[in-house]
């Protein structure tokens, strides 16, 4: 397996999912609890990025199993069958990242105290039952909110506690502050795994995916891929007008334009290899404006 093979089986690319995430929690650590625990937070870093891998090889893993005979999917789509990869290796390589992250997260556990546990275990728990089991949440119409929430919310979450564990309390007003203030990067997730759905409608349909789009239908999802971009930036600027995030976060809306063209393309055609790369690049490009501008508030 060489190393631009890997780099697809473990889905590298989109690993903007839940580096920015982590980001924006750092960024919400710093300005409302002037805290960052460098040492554990980047150990959560690799911990968070290894573990991401192991879910994207698995889901991989998964779908190749899973892939019926009606088509060519598993022999011409899927990363183990296209490039012949020994499903033992590919197996052992998940298990492996999946057994190092976790000792990373029990060991910060005992650190930080056994909320930083039950959080992890939830993310876990997601991330390996998205792809597996009878029915798999990324077949199921749950799958963008157990996405959006699990990358968007709980990686900030983790974060922000990690980083504050000392003096964080576990209050509604922080809840929701962290909620707010991780919402544009949970819709992005969310509208990531449902431009994914959009453009896998007829294949998903054909290997027994019954996802949100199935039940919506495509001119409804794409209506929704619409209003969860809207609402990504409402939630921007209802966090810098209710005071959980500083003014400059605001320039967050220069990115407005670039994604309003990346969705109308998306609108036209919705084909995975030419198209799905809008919702890529509107979730890269909108949480690093975000990401950004928040960071700001530190140099003035």
């Amino acid at each position: 397996m060489n190393l631009a093979v890997f780099l697809e089986l473990v889905e590298f690319k989109a690993k903007t999912a839940s580096v920015l995430p982590f980001f924006i929690g750092i960024c919400f650590s710093l300005y409302n609890f002037h805290k960052l625990h460098l040492g554990l937070v980047l150990l959560y870093f690799i911990a968070m990025v290894i573990f991401n891998m192991a879910v994207d090889i698995l889901d991989n893993y998964n779908d190749y199993h899973h892939a019926t005979e009606i088509h060519d999917y598993r022999e011409k789509t899927n990363i183990i069958g296209r490039e012949n990869l020994d499903l033992k290796i590919v197996f052992r390589m998940m298990i492996g990242m999946i057994i190092v992250s976790a000792m990373i997260g029990i060991g910060l556990s005992f650190i930080v105290g056994w909320p930083f546990l039950l959080m992890g275990l939830f993310c876990y728990g997601v991330g390996i039952f998205y792809s597996s089991g009878p029915k798999p949440l990324s077949s199921l119409p749950l799958g963008e909110v157990f996405s959006g929430i699990t990358m968007g919310f709980m990686i900030t979450l983790l974060c922000v506690y990690l980083n504050a564990y000392d003096v964080f309390q576990w209050s509604f007003n922080n809840l929701s502050e962290i909620f707010m203030i991780s919402l544009p990067n949970t819709l992005w997730i969310a509208n990531l795994m449902l431009a994914n759905n959009i453009c896998d409608l007829e294949e998903d349909e054909t290997n027994n995916r019954f996802t949100l789009v199935h039940y919506l239908g495509k001119h409804r999802a794409l209506n929704l891929f619409v209003t969860l971009n809207i609402l990504a930036f409402l939630a921007i600027l209802l966090s810098v007008l209710l005071r959980f995030a500083p003014w400059s976060m605001l320039g967050t809306f220069l990115a407005a334009p670039f994604i309003f063209k990346q969705v109308q393309l998306f609108l036209k055609r919705q084909i995975k290899r030419e198209t799905f790369i809008c919702a890529v690049r509107i979730l890269a490009v909108g949480a690093t404006a975000q990401v950004i501008s928040f960071a700001l508030v530190f140099l003035f």
